[in-house]
């Protein structure tokens, strides 16, 4: 029996809920093995053993008892829904890896981790 693929992930992000969601319904559809953790329940967060600004800087999945992170966790994702394999092996690719590591940890992750956080200020 495979173990169960874990994410986890920022359920108050609208860019990141929107795209998480949607892995969530294919995963729900095919009954495949992946659980999705909202960041924001702290009983899940506690599991994780990741800080609620850790959390909140990158996608994280655990998968095999291993943590991952940015785009190699989107890649371990990708390989187990059908419908997103082909994204899987198009980022694996080594010089597209190197510009999608390139552009989540330096663009598109930072930027909403901003957004993140001006959206806990506003909350206060």
């Amino acid at each position: 029996m495979t173990e169960q693929t874990e994410v986890l992930y920022n359920g108050e992000c609208p860019v990141c809920s929107r795209e998480v969601n949607h892995y969530a319904r294919l995963s729900a559809d095919q009954a495949l093995p992946i659980r999705y953790d909202d960041l924001n329940d702290t009983e899940q967060l506690k599991v994780w053993g990741i800080s609620p600004d850790a959390a909140a800087r990158r996608l994280h999945v655990r998968k095999d008892g291993e943590v991952t992170s940015g785009i190699p966790a989107f890649i371990i994702l990708w390989r187990e829904i059908p419908q997103t394999k082909w994204l899987a092996k198009l980022c694996s690719l080594p010089v597209i890896h190197q510009i999608a590591c390139f552009g989540y940890d330096y663009i598109l992750a930072p930027l909403i981790y901003r957004w993140h956080i001006l959206r806990e200020r506003r909350k206060a």
